[in-house]
């Protein structure tokens, strides 16, 4: 991706998003020919030079200090995220050579983990949502559909953020797919700007916004947003409506691989259609309904 590039669609929509009169500007009764504040307003409101400013815009300030920066994220009222964000733009690291990236995989002990957390779904994901693994649960619950086998082989591994937007079936888990659908926009577009170099992350948003005209619009508005950890209310086909919490738990020296588990409130209609979905999809079952 085109760090240079990215700083400027990100400052610009940014700007956009900002009244004068949000600011303490009273606009001229003369027609504004931009939306949100110009960069001129921008620029005098934190404190840097027009010069300055223009410069990093059209992505040509070869550095910005801390300062410059947090005085604009500032002035542009940034989430913690966002501004995370606009620095990792404005100084972008560079890969030294670019080379083919190789397949990931997650380790043997993180899979020991999986498979002890028997009762829990769970799941390792790589920084581009790749599927790595998951436990019998995890699988069942969130893409029974597909191969359990399917993590194993990296040409066809299953992509969470992949799936929200292309696999009807993992779409239709969600009953509330627009909030889904944009947080998973929002941290893909955290982990681009800190990862410019990715081709397979650059291959994944390029597919996704040729397929998918809804994940094209939300790209183009530049959201930054992280989350670990919350509420997810998912409809199951087999068991039905469950509210269930979730917890990211990144993996040290891993490269951004982390562990998702869910889990429901204990004596909760969830907990009950958890285990419910457990024991419809055990081994023991599936032998018993294939005997009979």
């Amino acid at each position: 991706m085109d760090a240079p590039s990215e700083l400027g669609d990100f400052l610009r929509t940014r700007r956009a998003a900002l009244r004068p009169e949000d600011v303490g500007i009273t606009p001229h009764p003369t027609r504004r020919r931009v939306s949100g504040l110009r960069r001129e307003e921008l620029a005098m409101l934190a404190g840097v030079s027009i010069t300055h400013y223009t410069r990093l815009e059209q992505g040509r300030a070869l550095s910005a200090s801390d300062s410059v920066l947090d005085a604009i994220a500032r002035t542009l009222r940034l989430t913690d995220d966002e501004t995370a964000h606009l620095k990792d733009l404005a100084r972008p690291t560079k890969a030294a050579r670019p080379t083919t990236p190789r397949a990931e995989q997650a380790s043997p002990s993180a899979r020991q983990l999986l498979a002890a957390m028997s009762e829990v779904p769970a799941l390792v994901l790589d920084r581009r949502n790749d599927v790595l693994a998951w436990n019998r649960l995890g699988h069942a619950l969130l893409a029974g559909h597909l191969p359990a086998d399917s993590p194993e082989m990296p040409s066809t591994r299953p992509n969470v953020t992949r799936m929200l937007f292309l696999d009807d079936r993992y779409r239709a888990l969600y009953t509330d797919w627009h909030d889904e659908a944009q947080l998973a926009v929002a941290s893909l577009r955290l982990i681009a700007g800190r990862h410019p170099d990715d081709r397979r992350l650059t291959e994944l948003v390029g597919q996704l916004t040729v397929q998918c005209d809804e994940f094209a619009s939300r790209w183009a508005r530049h959201p930054v947003r992280t989350c670990t950890s919350g509420v997810k209310q998912l409809r199951h086909p087999l068991v039905g409506t469950m509210d269930l919490s979730f917890e990211n738990l990144v993996i040290p020296g891993s490269s951004g691989q982390r562990l998702i588990a869910y889990t429901a409130e204990p004596g909760s209609p969830s907990e009950a259609a958890l285990r419910l979905l457990g024991s419809a999809t055990a081994p023991e079952a599936e032998n018993t309904s294939a005997a009979v």
